[in-house]
């Protein structure tokens, strides 16, 4: 008889728009391939309460995933992970299954959510092939302490293991997408998503994609990844995000893929994050015919000190020359900001301010603060600066400012510069903006939508949208 696993996705945030689980897809496929019957809980599209599906599937095993810790906003400091505690319990009420967490948001506090959690067993990092020699070694019995990324407890203290590169040309089908939640997404967001890569080798002071998927970027067959955007067509996609840390790791990259996708005849759009640094009017050319219509740049600031400050390797130059490239393909591009972050001052801020009426059709996305996550060299920064030290709980969010600034005195300079460059969307969108989304999407409005935001800002809008 198989053995079953009930997977369940803990998020359940739709903000700016609803994402598919993808990381259950990858871990759906590797289970389905060494012969597991599984079965999928999804926090945001189902309905069906957790005890029905445990009482009517009978799972032996139970996984777990948190997408996210918080919601990175300085002003509401939303946390998602009592979810996955609250998830925990009631699994634990209901059935003997041996519960395992993990995914992107649990990687990053492994050690604390698998203590809060209480569950059995945890995964930091990619999780197919820990999992299955996890569940292998329950089933027969067999040592599982040197299972890379593991997190687990022994006598009475909790290890964790080193994470391994995982395989990455295990093939995706229709089963390991349902098709429930392929219709409910379609419907709330009109797109789905894609992995062509994993891991990060770029340094960002900030950033937990090298803690979650390594240092080293790994590519997945460019075929396979032309497959599954074809399926994702036939099913009723019309636009596709691709989740990678950067789509342009490499020119190699680049190339390879947008060639599959273009031989294989995907009719599909298509946005990523690029970084500003190293693109050529070819890698443009190559996206734009492979279908991409959206840019997000991971910028982070238009101000040299500050760049070189983040660990950014680039400089402004590279991100303008970016900038243009995208404007002469016209793709709609994006540029996210990190304001108030190491090196900042009142003079970058205004030289980052000045610097944005130099990129041509371009969305500037600002966020104030940066969040401290433990492992990164912010952390450590902020430990130095006394900002926190290396106790503070960094589940509950911290922003990093840097010394001189407030959060106040940059959120009004940035409404200030919103008078004369609309381009730039300033704090949480109003509740007419939702209503906007909802009614854009009606009419088949596909990708990000911060192109209508920028513009509408321009625009008195009605009450209640």
């Amino acid at each position: 008889m198989r053995r079953r696993v009930l997977l369940i996705s803990a998020n359940s945030y739709a903000v700016p728009y609803a994402v598919f689980p993808l990381g259950l897809a990858q871990v759906n496929a590797a289970l389905r391939e060494a012969g597991f019957e599984t079965r999928w809980v999804d926090c945001l599209a189902d309905s069906d309460p957790i005890e029905e599906v445990l009482t009517s599937f009978q799972p032996d095993f139970v996984g777990v995933s948190l997408r996210n810790i918080d919601d990175v906003a300085f002003r509401k400091r939303e946390t998602f992970y009592g979810s996955l505690l609250t998830l925990c319990e009631r699994i634990r009420d209901r059935s003997d299954a041996r519960v395992i967490v993990g995914g992107s948001g649990f990687s990053i506090f492994p050690e604390r959510l698998l203590e809060r959690s209480g569950a059995d067993f945890g995964i930091q990092g990619e999780g197919e092939a820990a999992l299955l020699a996890l569940l292998h070694a329950l089933e027969t019995g067999a040592d599982y302490r040197d299972i890379p990324g593991l997190v687990f407890r022994e006598n009475g203290a909790l290890r964790r293991n080193p994470q391994r590169p995982d395989r990455l040309d295990r093939a995706m089908g229709d089963q390991d997408r349902p098709a429930r939640l392929v219709e409910h997404y379609l419907q709330q967001s009109l797109m789905l998503n894609v992995q062509t890569q994993r891991g990060c080798a770029h340094e960002c002071c900030y950033c937990t994609y090298p803690l979650i998927e390594g240092r080293r970027h790994r590519r997945r067959p460019p075929e396979l990844i032309a497959d599954e955007l074809a399926r994702m067509a036939e099913h009723g996609a019309r636009y596709v995000f691709v989740v990678d840390s950067v789509f342009n790791s490499s020119p190699t990259h680049v190339f390879e893929t947008c060639g599959a996708i273009r031989r294989r005849g995907v009719r599909l759009q298509w946005g990523c994050f690029l970084r500003p640094q190293g693109l050529t009017a070819d890698q443009m050319e190559a996206m734009a015919e492979a279908g991409l219509t959206h840019i997000e740049f991971g910028s982070d600031s238009f101000s040299d000190r500050v760049l070189r400050a983040y660990d950014k390797k680039l400089t402004f130059a590279d991100i303008e020359a970016s900038a243009r490239l995208a404007a002469d393909a016209r793709v709609d591009q994006c540029h996210f900001l990190i304001l108030g972050g190491p090196g900042e001052t009142e003079e970058t801020l205004e030289e980052t301010l000045e610097n944005s009426r130099r990129l041509p059709d371009s969305v500037v996305l600002p966020i104030v603060g940066m969040r401290v996550y433990p492992g990164t060299r912010l952390h450590t920064q902020a430990c130095t600066e006394g900002a926190i030290n290396p106790d503070t709980d960094l589940l509950e969010p911290f922003h990093y400012l840097a010394p001189g600034l407030t959060a106040e005195s940059i959120d009004r300079r940035l409404r200030e510069h919103l008078k004369t460059d609309p381009r730039w969307i300033v704090g949480e969108p109003p509740d007419s903006f939702h209503a906007l989304v909802a009614r854009l999407r009606r009419r088949g409005v596909v990708g990000p939508l911060w192109t209508y935001f920028a513009m509408l800002q321009r625009l008195p809008l009605p009450a209640g949208g």
